[in-house]
Parts: structure tokens; C-alpha cells; sequence
């Protein structure tokens, strides 16, 4: 390429809380200015999935939003967001688009081929084939990512399990697959002791309450009703157990009326999304994932670099983070009784608890931080730019 720096153009559905949205204004932020310049375009959120708008201008990254591109199928829509994406892709001329999520995977990859861009990347941060939709659904998907795939660059998966479903699934040659974990912020997580207390102060627990909590948006593909069930077999067995669940979504009201129905109403404590995760993670005992699915799960990474142990259904990378029976335990999904027999193993030896998070905490950093994810990607945008040249 002649140009100096390599220009690279990024896009996601949305920037709702999450993962995704974390690792891609992460990565616009952090890539060498010298070296790369990147822009970040994403759509709308839906109304109960809050937005990670401020992390994006704390790091100074300006966004270009495309409104109609969307979570859900709109054909008039997403037909618009595509010529939107395509003229925006004419008018930059970046060498590289790096698409995030799947409908931004699909329109933005599409646009980007009949644009010419030199280079086209797409990352799975999960997939969709499964516990999402029906078997006819989620076959008409593998089939459209296929397509994709036949003219994509490189595929991204977060997890290793992830890149081994996407090679069974054949949704490209096995040489266009491959693994770059996620990459965080985890150093604000490495001192969060110094916040215990705080929390419990300000919800009305006391120091003896063992306090478990869930991370995670209250969609169905989470398992919150598990992590409830999972709540009333603990207290059956152990009576000072406080539960948390931070995040908000559309199952918000059906889950708490759940949580009613089984008795357990007082023992459970809604926060919403919160931005202050340390101080979250500082006072949790124990932390828990239920999902049904999942990439390469940021909670568990998150928990891990606090020094929680954790329980987490057998799903999408989780072995991957966890040493099971070392740093957390690992259970089957859509178990209730399987995930409260791993709360209940943890947190009957507080000794154990200790153990088993200073553990994970050196198992996950510094080996998920951002500076890893940024080196990763900037060996492999400067490797795909140097074959297209040759």
C-alpha cells in the first residue's frame, strides 16, 4: 500500500453493554496512531440494552452511527444500512473492514466486497447456531455465514472452542480460521479489594452475608432462571447467602416475578447495569455464569483478574478460562441442581475461596489484557496488508 498508515474500518451492530462493544472501542482506541488509523461505525440499540457510549468517548473515540442498522431483521432497514455502510465505505477508502456481530458481519462484509476493499475480517464473538433459534433458523444462518465466508479474509473466533465450531460448521477453508482471544482493561480489577465493604454498605448486607452474584444482560440466552433456581437449592443448604444479578434487559420483570414465585424474593438484589465493576467484583464471594451460549465469556475474565472464583455452565470457551475443581467449578447448562452443588462445594470452605481466586486471577491476566488483543491484531493487519501487496 502507499499510503503511510494502514486505514481500517470497523463495524459493529450496536455498542450495547457487552463484550463486543468493549473489544471494539478497546481496539479502535489502542491500535499504534503511528501505524493505523480507525474508525468505529455501529447502529441502535434496543431500548433495554444500555450503551457503552461513555467508555467510547472516555477513550476518545468517536463513533459514526448508521441508525438502521439494527438487531432485528427490517428488511427496509437493513437494505438502507447496507447502502449507507457501502457509500461510507466508498468515501473512506479503507484498506481493511474489520466487521463485529453478525448483522454488521453480513451487511458490512457484503458492502465491503462490492466496494472493493483489499482486506475483509470479520469476528465471532459467539454464534448464533445454536440455543438461538429453531434447527431450520439456525441451518439458514450457517448456510448465509458460508456464503460470507467464501470471500471474507481471515474469521475470528474469541475462543477455541468457538473456531472449532466454525470449521464443523465449514463456514470457511480451515486456513481463513483462527483463534485471537478477547482482550481487556484488567488492571482496574487487580486492587478492587481495597472497595470490600462498600457495596454491601450500600445494599444493607452485613460482613458475615456470603454474597453471590451473575454479570450479565437478562436475556433468555443467559439462563438467569437457572441461576434463580440454582438461588432457592443454596439457601436450602447455607442461610446467609445474598444474590446479585447486575445488568438489566428485557427479562427484567419476568425474572424478577420468577423470583418471587420461588420464595426467594428478599434474597435476591437487581442493581441494573452498573459502570463501577471493581467495587461490584470487590465484594462478591462468588461469581456465576448460566448461559445457554457464549463466546469467550468477559465476566469470567473479569471475575478471574478480581480473584473471584467462579461457576459457569459448559459453554463456548468457558474450559477455556476455567480449571475446573482449581479455580471454579464447571457444570453442565440448563442444570440448576448441577450449578447449586457448585455454589454450595465453593462456598462451604472459605479457605478454598481464597485459593481458588488468587489462582484465576494469575491465569487470566496478563494474558486476556488489551495489550495483548492490540498486539495480536496489528501483527495480523500488517500480515493481511503485506499478502494483498505481494
Amino acid at each position: 500500500m502507499n499510503q503511510k498508515k494502514i486505514k481500517i474500518l470497523r463495524i459493529i451492530a450496536r455498542l450495547n453493554i457487552g463484550g463486543p462493544a468493549i473489544h471494539t472501542i478497546l481496539l479502535t482506541q489502542g491500535l499504534n496512531p503511528a501505524k493505523f488509523s480507525s474508525l468505529l461505525v455501529a447502529g441502535k440499540e434496543d431500548i433495554f440494552e444500555g450503551n457503552m457510549l461513555d467508555l467510547a468517548q472516555e477513550k476518545g473515540v468517536q463513533p459514526i452511527f448508521i441508525p438502521a442498522l439494527q438487531r432485528e431483521v427490517n428488511l427496509r432497514k437493513d437494505w438502507d444500512a447496507f447502502w449507507k455502510i457501502f457509500w461510507l465505505i466508498k468515501k473512506e477508502k479503507p484498506h481493511i473492514v474489520d466487521t463485529h456481530t453478525a448483522k454488521a458481519g453480513a451487511l458490512g462484509r457484503l458492502a465491503a466486497k462490492l466496494a472493493g476493499v483489499p482486506v475483509i475480517i470479520h469476528t465471532f464473538h459467539g454464534h448464533t447456531f445454536y440455543e438461538y433459534f429453531s434447527q431450520d433458523e439456525a441451518s439458514r444462518y450457517i448456510r448465509i455465514e458460508r456464503f460470507l465466508g467464501s470471500f471474507t479474509n481471515r474469521i475470528i473466533a474469541v475462543s477455541k472452542k468457538g473456531m472449532e465450531d466454525l470449521i464443523r460448521y465449514r463456514i470457511a477453508g480451515q486456513d481463513k480460521i483462527l483463534h485471537i482471544p478477547l482482550g481487556l482493561e484488567l488492571d482496574k480489577f487487580l486492587d478492587c479489594e481495597k472497595y470490600r465493604g462498600e457495596l454491601r454498605k450500600e445494599l444493607g448486607f452485613n460482613e458475615n452475608d456470603l454474597l453471590v452474584g451473575i454479570v450479565a444482560r437478562l436475556v433468555p440466552i443467559k439462563g438467569h432462571i437457572y441461576f434463580l433456581e440454582a438461588a432457592k437449592k443454596v439457601l436450602e443448604k447455607i442461610t446467609n447467602v445474598k444474590f446479585l444479578i447486575v445488568g438489566d434487559g428485557e427479562l427484567r420483570q419476568e425474572l424478577e416475578n420468577y423470583a418471587r414465585k420461588l420464595g426467594i424474593a428478599d434474597k435476591v438484589f437487581w442493581t441494573g447495569f452498573r459502570r463501577d465493576l471493581p467495587r461490584v467484583y470487590a465484594d462478591m464471594d462468588l461469581v456465576v455464569l448460566s448461559s445457554l451460549n457464549e463466546g469467550l465469556p468477559m465476566t469470567i475474565i473479569e471475575a478471574m483478574s478480581a480473584a473471584k472464583p467462579v461457576v459457569a455452565t459448559d459453554v463456548g470457551g468457558v474450559r477455556e478460562l476455567i480449571l475446573d475443581g482449581e479455580t471454579g467449578v464447571v457444570v453442565p447448562p440448563k442444570n440448576s441442581d448441577a450449578l447449586a452443588r457448585g455454589i454450595i462445594d465453593i462456598l462451604s470452605n472459605s479457605d478454598r475461596i481464597k485459593e481458588m481466586g488468587k489462582k484465576a486471577r494469575e491465569l487470566a491476566y496478563p494474558k486476556y489484557s488489551i495489550k495483548r488483543l492490540v498486539s495480536d491484531m496489528e501483527s495480523l493487519y500488517n500480515k493481511l496488508i503485506e499478502e494483498r501487496s505481494c
